[in-house]
């Protein structure tokens, strides 16, 4: 329906344009009847709908209604697939209809700085390139059946320890390379109805308020057209809030928000007009929202379940199968030890707990798939906590922290009387979730124990992992096969059947390092921080980019994942091996399946600079691609690669820049097996015109070929003068740092101020 809504803003009264700019309950924009505005609802995401009937909050504590709960953003960034997490967010759009939610709060896209982070399992990896496709491909999803996603929470939400009050210190190239990053692709390719500011400061600002962030970079250089909503709770100071370009306050705090802004307006500290604006951006989306809204929808719960199976399965990793262990063979005796495979963990605890439609019992489902000429035993190893997923008195506290000696023993038995033992085990539900942060890495003493006595008496062990983020595997070398189910939704019971069973072929991939131990990972001596702040010392090295630069053996690293098949790359192509910066370029890698069953691969392409006058990481993702091969089959992979793969963030031009120069084109099976490889040579088309001062080195000027050749004689002399022809390695050692004005200092050779200011004056033009 067309509407003019500048003449609908400029009817209405100072008191409704500042109450459009908060809730009118904790899940309802406020409606203004007189003018045929709408109340429309929002709701908690981003794996699934949880809607509140009746008490409502922010934090997971009330009863929502059932819907489909599918895996969390772990598994789905681990399938590493676009158009299957595009079908997840089609599914939770007809879900939403189907409630009347115009707006689903998700996705969450921030960073893996630390696999400490408890919302680890909300967000998809450590790499933003990557974290902002999967984002992409979920809000196209989503909006693609009429309703809008929040992509959150913007920006370096990292932490949840002191997460309200936490002041993130980031320099401006990691700020912009990584942590914005990981949202400025997704708000690009698929305008997300709204963005959700984070709770915690950036350099100094609370996000809510934070005009650079909000105005700045996210409205103007980027061009978003939606809204900001505030993270539920994460207002300061309203008016400043509004004036930095953040539109809805939620929830609406008894309207001391709506006051805060007319008073702001008639005492002349907020302009009348920038509220005008805020209404306007306001009305278009609730208006969108209005028209897109569908009638009698219906929920297809039995068809959403499979799919949340599909996507459980395309998830999960295998992480380690010595021998073929796996896929299991179906005879003999099959011992199931583990409270987890009869009451599976399968999603995070906080705002995103959803209260599932059904739940798919790994124990029940193995037994399914079992077949009549195998016997299925089942041994409970430890006990589970009884909770549903919500806060508990105890975080990081669980009944299976302290081994249960008796359970362990009657695993032992079952386990050495069989043919094969398969391990549940993982983290429990307190040990991560929103509002607090890991301790450790570690999982429950409790289940390590288990796993050590099962290995000990059954050479064929294999552990299936339920958890949202990494674990240190102490005992990885006694049991012959690794299944990381991570959460896997209702249906991951199902799921992880297939895979044991081969009834699907395991084809996830890690979107995250794991390391060896905590002290390993990049952020161990800068998390959470202290005195109120936290700073990003690690810069531009986190995840593998950090494992890389200081050779550091992962325990798995970013981008791994076997399979029940084999593949072969064998060839890489570029369509240009020289190409200005704002060329396009075309790689092509040729796959092939070399084993004997249908497999799925994940083709990884990274980026490297082979020589920069900056810091770089050593290569960094720039294109992935997932595809499907018959045994004995081979196609070719297609990528594009433009300026933003090869560039990094100049901060004295305040732009992407690309050094000109040779890049390496890194292909393979994850970050650490790189296959193939290609050079070209990128010519930027971005002239920056360095000012050169006294304090610049002899070294600086010789980086650009038109000052070079105005230095060059001085530099001779300077060689002539002090001996150093034939010694090149000498000669750069001693010119490297040194600045032009101590050239008046040395002798014997005669050089005055006057010719400082002459030759500063040539370089300058």
């Amino acid at each position: 329906m067309n509407r003019d809504i500048k003449t609908i803003v400029s009817q209405m009264t100072l008191e409704e344009k500042a109450g459009m700019c908060s809730g009118f309950d904790y899940w309802h924009t406020k409606a203004v009847e007189r003018l045929g505005i709408p109340s429309i609802m929002l709701s908690d995401g981003p794996h699934g709908l949880r809607k509140q009937e009746n008490a409502a909050d922010h934090l997971g504590l009330n009863r929502s209604i059932p819907a489909t709960c599918f895996p969390p953003a772990v598994n789905t960034a681990s399938s590493w697939d676009r158009k299957l997490i595009e079908r997840v967010g089609n599914a939770l759009g007809v879900e939403c209809q189907a409630e009347g939610i115009a707006i689903l709060l998700g996705p969450g896209t921030n960073l893996k700085r630390s696999p400490l982070g408890g919302r680890n399992f909300e967000y998809f990896s450590e790499d933003p390139y990557f974290s902002t496709e999967m984002a992409a491909n979920y809000i196209k999803g989503i909006q693609s059946q009429g309703v809008g996603a929040s992509l959150k929470h913007f920006a370096a939400n990292n932490q949840e320890h002191n997460r309200f009050l936490i002041d993130v210190e980031v320099d401006e190239r990691t700020l912009r390379e990584l942590y914005l990053a990981s949202f400025e692709g997704a708000v690009k390719q698929s305008q997300p109805w709204t963005v959700m500011c984070a709770y915690n400061k950036l350099n100094g600002y609370y996000c809510s308020e934070n005009k650079y962030l909000l105005s700045d970079i996210l409205k103007e250089e980027w061009g978003y057209d939606g809204i900001v909503v505030s993270d539920w709770g994460a207002v300061n100071e309203r008016a400043e809030g509004l004036a930095a370009g953040m539109e809805l306050e939620m929830p609406p705090g008894i309207l001391e928000g709506d006051k805060k802004i007319i008073a702001a307006v008639n005492n002349g500290t907020l302009s009348e007009d920038l509220l005008d604006k805020a209404v306007e951006r306001l009305l278009k989306v609730i208006f969108k929202a209005a028209d897109s809204k569908k009638e009698k929808v219906v929920r297809d719960m039995e068809a959403h379940h499979n799919l949340a199976r599909d996507i459980a399965r395309e998830s999960m990793v295998l992480l380690k199968n010595e021998n073929n262990i796996l896929p299991l063979r179906k005879e003999g005796t099959l011992a199931v030890i583990g409270a987890f495979a009869e009451n599976p963990r399968y999603q995070g605890g906080g705002s995103s707990y959803i209260i599932p439609t059904r739940i798919d019992i790994p124990l029940k489902e193995i037994e399914k798939l079992a077949g009549p000429e195998m016997k299925v035993v089942y041994a409970e190893g430890y006990r589970k906590d009884n909770l549903t997923g919500r806060y508990s008195k105890h975080p990081l506290k669980s009944s299976s922290d302290q081994p249960d000696m008796e359970l362990i023993e009657e695993a032992r038995k079952a386990a050495e009387k069989a043919d094969v033992a398969i391990v549940f085990a993982g983290l429990p539900e307190t040990y991560e979730s929103e509002g607090t942060d890991r301790k450790h890495i570690g999982i429950p003493e409790g289940q390590r124990k288990l796993i050590e006595a099962v290995a000990e008496v059954q050479k064929n062990t294999v552990v299936v992992l339920s958890n949202g983020s990494p674990i240190e595997m102490p005992w990885l070398d006694s049991v012959k096969g690794v299944l990381e189910a991570y959460l896997g939704g209702q249906a991951t019971g199902g799921a992880i059947a297939d895979i044991l069973f081969g009834i699907a072929n395991p084809c996830g991939k890690l979107a995250e390092t794991f390391p060896k131990k905590l002290s390993d990972n990049p952020s161990f001596l800068n998390f959470p921080g202290d005195e109120g702040r936290v700073e990003y010392r690690e810069g531009l090295f986190i995840g593998y980019r950090y494992y890389d630069a200081m050779e550091i053996e992962p325990l798995f690293p970013f981008g791994f994942g076997l399979s029940y098949t084999s593949f072969e790359y064998t060839w890489i192509s570029v369509d240009k091996k020289e190409m200005y910066d704002n060329d396009l370029v075309t790689v092509r890698v040729k796959v092939k399946n070399t084993g004997t069953i249908t497999g799925k691969e994940i083709v990884q392409l990274y980026v490297k600079d082979v020589e920069s006058s900056v810091i770089r990481p050593y290569k960094e993702l720039k294109g992935f691609e997932k595809v499907e091969l018959s045994p004995g089959e081979e196609k070719t992979i297609e990528f594009t690669l433009e300026k933003r793969a090869f560039a990094y963030y100049n901060t004295d031009i305040k732009d992407w820049y690309v050094e000109s120069g040779e890049f390496e084109i890194l292909v393979g099976k994850s970050s650490k097996e790189i296959s193939l490889k290609e050079t070209i040579r990128v010519k930027s088309t971005t002239v920056i015109k360095k000012r050169f001062t006294r304090n610049s080195t002899l070294l600086d000027c010789m980086s650009d070929p038109i000052q070079a050749e105005i230095i060059k004689p001085l530099l001779e002399s300077i060689v002539e003068k002090f001996g150093l022809q034939g010694n090149s390695e000498r000669q750069t050692n001693f010119l490297k740092g040194m600045p032009l004005r101590l050239l008046i200092s040395f002798q014997p050779i005669p050089f005055t101020e006057a010719d400082l200011d002459y030759l500063l004056q040539k370089l300058n033009e």
